[in-house]
């Protein structure tokens, strides 16, 4: 019997997803990636195995997710649109690679996911696989079995007995993890509705808290932050203190109308405290350290570099060559910044670093002025030059 290697999520469609893999002749193996989804992960081992599931492995991915994934996804100022942090989106190839892996252990001959036809989800999959092994068959259920509704596979669930919980179904598509929350469908597929409190998930209850302000303080050593108000701190750690910070400030809050990879618009509203905080200080950082040409053009490809993981293309030769060039840019990026956290909003406030670019003595309009202002007329008659009449 052939083997699969299903990436289970423990819902209703992966659940379902095992037995119809099994009707198709497959020994199903379930692979489940832990990268912060916050979810039990007793309960669905113990439904994937009633499915059917012959075997099931967990993985707990959150610490190699925030530093191999995470991290350079920030030195590179990667947002895609100039809004999304990328959460989801960046968690996929570190979950499809380590479910090839899976599959390679297991000696099986397929792997499978329960992404839909119009999401980015399953061109990120299936791209870093066929990337990482483009022998291993490749299914997608939902794209193929003979359900029409969600109401039509839980009666065939009802009818195989795979335990399954209706009761509690969300009218909202939920994806977490350590980066971010990622909310769809529902009233929010209509653009002009208001993302009601229910929506939320971390920053759920911001409108009637009002916090404090605050200023933290946070560390960089080479564009990579690794400490919190003086105290080093992991990866994880770092990430985790942060978006429960910045959750109590209802930080990070986005509501966007967004390009999707198939073609079409979708209605999307997230949640990245961390992310946000941390893109704004690292960004500041690097507007201190770097020269204006160098730092003019690694906006371009932070750009492309957002697109490249929207687009699941991490596992690509030009994801590499850009990390390179992002690690040089990021030799001097090493210093503290200042943010101070308000209600719904985080400002950077102060930044220090031994590799500063500014000087005072030629910012500055008092009296420690050493910039020489008669030097100005020659610059600007020579700027000027090509379009001089």
């Amino acid at each position: 019997m052939k083997k699969v290697v299903l990436a289970y999520s423990g819902g209703l469609d992966t659940s379902v997803a095992i037995k119809w893999l099994k009707d198709k002749g497959y020994e199903v193996i379930a692979y489940m990636a832990d990268v912060g989804q916050e979810k039990t992960t007793t309960a669905a081992v113990e439904r994937a195995k009633k499915a059917g599931a012959s075997k099931v492995v967990v993985k707990d991915l959150k610490r190699k997710f925030a530093a191999d994934y995470i991290w350079p996804a920030l030195k590179a100022g990667a947002v895609y649109e100039g809004r999304y942090t990328l959460a989801t989106a960046l968690s996929r190839p570190l979950i499809a690679a380590e479910q090839v892996a899976v599959a390679h252990a297991e000696k099986a001959t397929a792997v499978a996911h329960g992404c839909t036809g119009k999401g980015n989800d399953q061109v990120r999959f299936e791209v870093t696989t066929q990337a990482l092994d483009g022998s291993l068959e490749i299914i997608a259920p939902v794209r193929e079995w003979e359900f029409k509704s969600r109401e039509e596979e839980i009666r065939y669930a009802k009818r195989h007995r795979i335990p399954i919980d209706v009761t509690k179904k969300s009218p909202f598509s939920i994806d977490k993890n350590i980066w971010g929350v990622s909310v769809e469908a529902g009233v929010l597929e209509d653009p002009n509705v208001e993302p009601p409190q229910a929506s939320f998930q971390w920053t759920r209850g911001a409108e009637s808290r009002n916090p404090k302000e605050r200023a933290i303080e946070i560390q960089f050593e080479k564009g990579v932050p690794v400490g919190l108000e003086g105290k080093r701190l992991d990866a994880l750690k770092l990430i985790l203190r942060l978006n429960a910070l910045g959750s109590e400030y209802g930080i990070g809050r986005m509501d966007m109308i967004e390009n999707r990879l198939v073609g079409i618009k979708s209605r999307e509203t997230y949640e990245a405290p961390a992310a946000t905080i941390l893109n704004q200080a690292h960004k500041d950082l690097e507007s201190l350290v770097l020269d204006r040409e160098l730092l003019h053009f690694k906006e371009g490809i932070a750009q492309k570099y957002a697109e490249l993981v929207y687009y699941g293309l991490w596992f690509t030769p030009l994801r590499v060559a850009l990390d390179r060039f992002v690690e040089e840019t990021q030799k001097n990026v090493s210093g503290s910044v200042r943010v101070k956290l308000r209600k719904y909003s985080s400002q950077v406030v102060g930044r220090k670093s031994p590799h500063s670019l500014y000087r005072e003595s030629l910012a500055t309009y008092g009296a420690k002025d050493k910039f020489d202002q008669r030097l100005a007329k020659g610059f600007i008659d020579l700027w000027a030059l090509p379009y001089k009449k």
